[in-house]
């Protein structure tokens, strides 16, 4: 793999598919002022801007940087990384993190609406007391392996997903699990339940009004396994696809090959959403928890 310069980048303890990729202060210090020159309105109201902090990150790399995570997130061998400063400072606060993912996620494609929002990322909080209607911010029940975009018409090729901030925080590690790593995926992939169409449809606090049709497994161009799925929104239209559900979630819970990832703290984990599935473990009960995260999700440039 090429080296940048600022940037030290190795393979994950965790598994050689994932790939980290650490920030060094140089060029954190260099991106102080072209990030300085919009406002998080203007990103959110004049979209162009974002493509123009995205390369003035990629810049500083002689734009390697936009080829190296291009080719990651792209390769089935890999798929997944996870980058963000060496070190933490007081520069490094919280719309330096939205900036800082508002670039990256340009330099790979472009973000989808999020209509939880109503912007192209959503920040949201995972705290002790929750009267959501989704997983999603429930710290204390295991958020299970799953893909994002099931629910939605617009396409989902990757996702980003950011540690802005948390404390007192025990537990919560993500969950990551590779469609090629996955010891149940074949016989499931070969069922003809999971190429039938299934009903999508999601909570109101995901403000979509609408339901989708979709097959849970597809197949890329060399005919592998690709997966659209989440637990909490399919609507089985017959008892093959419930009991085909309930087989699919349990096979993935199940999964001897699971990932435990401790994402650090002011960094992100991006991941290709066909053949990476991602998760979150419950937290150790805290009335004081709080975790903030950032959300972006999008499609691949043509």
């Amino acid at each position: 793999m090429e080296k940048i310069k600022g940037f030290e980048i190795s393979a994950h303890d965790k598994s050689k598919r994932i790939v980290n990729i650490q920030i060094e202060d140089e060029i954190l210090d260099k991106l102080i002022f072209p990030f300085n020159k919009f406002d998080i309105t203007a990103l959110e109201y004049k979209p162009f801007t974002r493509f123009t902090i995205a390369k003035s990150l990629d810049a500083l790399t002689d734009n390697k940087l936009s080829v190296l995570m291009n080719s990651i997130i792209r390769d089935r061998n890999t798929g997944c990384f996870i980058i963000g400063p060496r070190n933490i400072n007081s520069k490094i606060n919280d719309i330096f993190l939205v900036k800082l993912s508002t670039a990256i996620a340009h330099l790979i494609g472009k973000p989808n609406h999020d209509s939880m929002t109503g912007k192209y990322y959503a920040r949201f909080y995972v705290k002790h007391e929750d009267k959501s209607d989704s997983y999603l911010r429930k710290a204390y029940i295991n958020m299970d392996l799953h893909t994002d975009g099931t629910y939605v018409k617009e396409t989902t090729d990757w996702l980003l997903m950011t540690k802005i901030e948390e404390k007192n925080v025990e537990g919560g590690e993500t969950t990551m699990l590779h469609l090629d790593d996955w010891e149940h995926c074949k016989n499931l992939f070969l069922n003809p339940i999971g190429r039938q169409n299934f009903t999508w449809s999601s909570p109101k606090s995901k403000n979509i009004d609408y339901k989708v049709e979709h097959s849970i497994f597809l197949e890329d161009e060399k005919g592998r396994a690709q997966i659209s799925y989440i637990d909490q929104f399919p609507e089985p239209k017959n008892m093959e696809q419930g009991i085909f559900l309930q087989n699919l979630s349990d096979g993935l819970e199940e999964s001897k090959n699971k990932l435990v990832v401790k994402l650090p703290e002011s960094s992100s984990i991006i991941a290709n959403n066909y053949f990476w599935l991602h998760g979150r473990r419950p937290f150790k009960e805290n009335k004081n928890l709080s975790r903030e995260l950032l959300r972006i999700r999008g499609s691949f440039f043509i």
